[in-house]
């Protein structure tokens, strides 16, 4: 029976890319000079230090724009509020969003279900399988997913007829 799945991942390899490169433009950057600047980066979030609101904004900016233009969609990132850190430092914690969450997969059941399409959604982990005996339902789907405004980035792989 063909089916694809519906996961939301990120390369990770291309994130690494990213922040070293916006490390590297923090490093030369005038404005930037003589502070105690830092990204730090532990596979599962990125954390922004600097000693005032604009260094740390300035910042997030950069590593917005150098993940934008890695390819890493914008929703994958959650920047949570700016912190004291200590020692007259603010710290910004950056969170990468991978998997779809059980809200998300709901919202994205019950958009195929009411399309009436002849699909058939289940959950699986921190993905969701779809599956059809027609691949023209299934690109439909695909379709109709894509158009939705969804809180994390969708990748639709796997599809076998």
């Amino acid at each position: 029976m063909p089916s694809f799945d519906i996961v939301s991942e990120i390369d990770i390899q291309e994130v690494d890319n990213a922040i070293n490169q916006a490390r590297k433009e923090i490093e030369a950057r005038y404005d930037f000079k003589g502070s105690k600047a830092e990204v730090l980066w532990d596979k599962k979030e990125v954390t922004l230090t600097a000693e005032d609101d604009y260094k740390v904004g300035a910042m997030a900016s950069i590593l917005q724009t150098k993940l934008h233009r890695r390819g890493i969609d914008i929703k994958a990132i959650k920047f949570e509020k700016i912190e004291e850190a200590g020692g007259r430092m603010l710290r910004q914690k950056v969170t990468l969003v991978q998997g779809i969450d059980r809200e998300v997969a709901k919202d994205i059941i019950k958009l195929i279900k009411d399309s009436k399409l002849k699909v058939q959604p289940q959950v699986a982990d921190d993905k969701l399988k779809v599956s059809s005996k027609s691949i023209d339902e299934l690109q439909e789907c695909i379709s109709l997913v894509r158009g939705g405004n969804f809180p994390v980035p969708l990748q639709f792989n796997n599809m076998r007829a």
